[in-house]
């Protein structure tokens, strides 16, 4: 892995109201720790730090630290970004802490997978692809580190799977996660409910016919005869 040196400056000036001036003056902070070492504030030009990060954009780099102090060389030290904090706003960098570490020594590391090919499963059988493993826990030395893990899954048909056990690792790279975890997973397409249309039924309304109110006979009283 390629290592990118990177001058940083020590950071005297401690405090919210010293971090104001930095930043004022397009650095930003920063702490280096390290198991041995005693953490070491730091202040980083920005324009230098985020052209790096931009040309590695996804990647992991190896910083070799040049720790200048009043323009002579402090130190010098190995290490990854173990951090970045950014504006909420304007997404720039507020302040960035690094790991101290060895080239000799073996450290765990988060590497991306990516994706090799279109499954078949997808381009003939219209289903879709599910990347569930983003990331992959490996261990190995720092100058062994891949950028990324490429996985092959032309071959994948509806309902196939790629497990972590499946990835071929480079040569001196272990991993401890998960073996049986899933990576990639062909899934079959989506099926739409179309609900028929509702059949129109006639309901057929049946009215009683009624009879004709059957006409009352008018009553004449009786006539009653007088007596003579």
């Amino acid at each position: 892995m390629e290592q990118i040196k990177l001058d940083v400056q020590i950071r005297e000036e401690l405090g919210t109201r010293k971090v104001k001036r930095i930043r004022s003056e397009n650095f930003f902070p920063g702490v280096i720790y390290g198991s041995e070492i005693k953490s070491t504030p730091i202040k980083i030009d920005r324009r230098i730090y985020e052209r790096i990060q931009r040309q590695h954009h996804g990647e992991t780099i190896i910083f070799q630290l040049n720790v200048l102090r009043e323009g002579k060389q402090f130190s010098e030290y190995y290490a990854l970004v173990k951090e970045e904090q950014l504006d909420p706003v304007t997404d720039n960098v507020t302040h960035v802490d690094f790991n101290r570490i060895s080239l000799t020594e073996k450290i765990e590391v988060k590497v991306p997978v990516t994706a090799k090919g279109e499954p078949i499963g997808v381009k003939r059988d219209s289903g879709s692809l599910d990347h569930v493993l983003w990331e992959l826990d490996i261990v190995c030395l720092p100058t062994a580190i891949p950028q990324h893990l490429e996985v092959e899954v032309s071959h994948l048909e509806i309902g196939d799977s790629v497990h972590v056990k499946d990835i071929v690792l480079p040569e001196g790279v272990v991993t401890n996660h998960d073996l049986e975890a899933i990576v990639f997973y062909v899934a079959p397409p989506m099926k739409e409910d179309i609900a028929a249309p509702a059949e129109k039924v006639e309901v057929e309304v049946i009215k009683e016919k009624k009879e004709p109110a059957a006409e009352k006979k008018a009553e004449v009283p009786e006539k009653k005869e007088e007596k003579k």
